[in-house]
């Protein structure tokens, strides 16, 4: 048996296929759909995975604003931020942080489902977060992922 024919797939920047992908958040719970929009963005489920390089898609999300969380989160559930300063730190609720801003919410759940290096950086720029069903990708002809 040749066994120089069974060889380890081991993809870099130029091997990788990167494809458009959109999900619609609409009526989805916040943390399940992180988790499909993380596996997405890092390209766990392609079979050319390599762990050091951005194998991932770049995943649009649509109907930000129609996130759902469930039991109470909605009023419980808080953002912590700090500005270095004495002082500086800033608590927000997940309602509040709704009626400001609903993308952030949907980009701080994925964030924190990336890994915390460079890679991790990379990969959260391939995601895109829209309020409503309009986004300017129409030329990328994304297509349409069901969650």
């Amino acid at each position: 048996m040749n066994t120089l024919s069974y060889r380890t797939i081991s993809a870099n920047k130029e091997t990788v296929t990167k494809e458009w992908v959109i999900v619609d958040a609409g009526n989805q719970v916040l943390g399940r759909l992180s988790t499909e929009v993380a596996m997405l963005l890092r390209g766990k489920r392609k079979t050319n995975f390599t762990p050091h390089v951005d194998c991932g898609d770049n995943v649009i999300v649509i109907n930000a604003e129609k996130i759902r969380f469930t039991g109470n989160k909605m009023a419980d559930k808080e953002y912590i931020s700090h500005s270095g300063y004495p002082g500086g730190q800033k608590i927000v609720t997940a309602e509040a942080l709704m009626k400001k801003k609903p993308t952030a919410i949907v980009e701080k759940a994925v964030r924190g489902m990336l890994p915390k290096n460079r890679l991790g950086r990379e990969l959260f720029r391939n995601l895109y977060v829209y309020e409503g069903t309009e986004h300017p990708h129409a030329g990328q002809q994304p297509k349409e992922i069901k969650i």
